[in-house]
């Protein structure tokens, strides 16, 4: 410490230390740092980013293993808030009117007749038409093979009776593998029937009493993160319900389109295959092509190869508009996320999970967005 001269004028600048600049910028710091040796901000910043999304990371692959686990339960779950969100707006109305209980009762039955009702309907169709559609399917058959004969296959009709023994050959050599797949099949439309019930058990309790089971996970959280937390889980679920309205508005829009069109070509089965169609078009990307495939099997075999081309051109026309237009327009819409993210987020759901992830991509990624950007705008400095 350099001691004031004794001389010094009131008033005036004090006289500077003697130490050198040098020691006075590397006090304190690291030897690395005094030595010459200095990290870039950026490169900083990366790393603490870096050991944040690893931690992240391997959260995300605990819960996703977890999942996987419990992949009967989640899915059981996620249909159970599908029914409740397309049930909850008209056990509310009816609550109006009497208790809250009866309410969800009524919707619930009120659901489950309509459900039955279209498959009954299903059910007399194909009843009314299976005659009619066994002899029009050997009639079909018949021309295929008619059809492979002549240009530009020259098929000789030796060779096509020798692929039908092949195919019986084939099918009596592997009954065991087949009626062993058959049973394996059998066990799991036990679990999927297992999955429904308990997706409907826990709608009933998500329609009565889905916000005293909210109120009480949030309760669980410290006092300042309540208020937060609360819009944030309002916000998800508002989400949730736009993707289960945009899904349905692509469904129904995409069926009438393929409904319209089967009728018009007068393929068999016309109002079966357009029920398919809506309810495949919920497995985003795939769905559709393949309940368009099913249409264009049953539209060669009871119409003859030009209504099946005509049919298989529909398909096409159909996907494209349903795949890049509607679907990420409508979603877009309900979910407030841009059509690319939907996309990506659907292939990407697909890599992981297959079908499974195909379905839940968007409603998870728009759900996770939603929670996001709320607490961010409740974030300090953000208000």
């Amino acid at each position: 410490m350099v001691r004031r001269a004794r001389n010094v004028v009131r008033g005036s600048r004090p006289a500077r230390s003697r130490v050198p600049v040098g020691r006075i910028r590397t006090a304190g710091q690291p030897s690395a740092v005094r030595a010459g040796v200095r990290v870039h901000r950026a490169l900083r910043v990366a790393a603490a980013y870096a050991w944040r999304l690893l931690v992240v990371g391997a959260l995300v692959f605990v819960a996703f293993t977890a999942l996987q686990r419990l992949q009967l339960v989640a899915v059981a779950v996620f249909v159970g808030l599908v029914l409740t969100a397309l049930l909850r707006p008209p056990a509310d109305l009816f609550a109006r009117r009497m208790p809250r209980a009866l309410a969800v009762v009524v919707a619930m039955v009120g659901g489950l007749l309509l459900f039955l009702g279209l498959l009954a309907l299903v059910g007399d169709s194909v009843a009314r038409e299976a005659s009619s559609l066994g002899s029009e399917f050997r009639g079909g058959l018949g021309q295929i093979e008619r059809w492979l004969e002549r240009r530009p296959f020259h098929l000789s009709h030796a060779a096509a009776s020798d692929l039908q023994g092949k195919v019986g050959t084939f099918l009596s050599t592997h009954r065991s593998v087949l009626i062993s797949r058959a049973l394996s099949g059998a066990s799991q439309v036990v679990q999927v029937a297992t999955g429904l019930a308990l997706a409907v058990f826990c709608s009933v309790f998500f329609i009565h009493s889905g916000e005293g089971m909210w109120r009480w996970v949030r309760d669980q959280l410290p006092s300042r993160a309540r208020s937060p937390w609360d819009r944030a889980g309002q916000a998800a679920w508002h989400a949730f319900a736009g993707y289960t309205r945009g899904i349905i508005i692509v469904a129904a829009s995409n069926a009438a389109l393929v409904g319209i069109a089967l009728v018009i070509l007068r393929v068999p089965l016309a109002l079966p295959l357009t029920l398919l169609e809506f309810f495949a078009t919920f497995i985003p990307l795939v769905g559709s092509p393949i309940a368009m495939a099913v249409a264009t099997v049953v539209a060669l075999a009871g119409r003859g190869p030009l209504t099946a081309a005509l049919v298989l051109v529909l398909i096409v026309v159909i996907g494209q508009i349903e795949g890049h237009l509607l679907h990420p327009l409508v979603m877009s819409w309900a979910v407030k996320l841009h059509p690319v993210v939907i996309a990506v987020s659907v292939i990407s759901g697909t890599i992981v999970a297959g079908v499974i992830g195909a379905v839940v991509a968007v409603p998870v990624i728009s759900v996770a967005w939603s929670v996001i950007r709320e607490l961010r705008s409740d974030a300090p400095g953000r208000q």
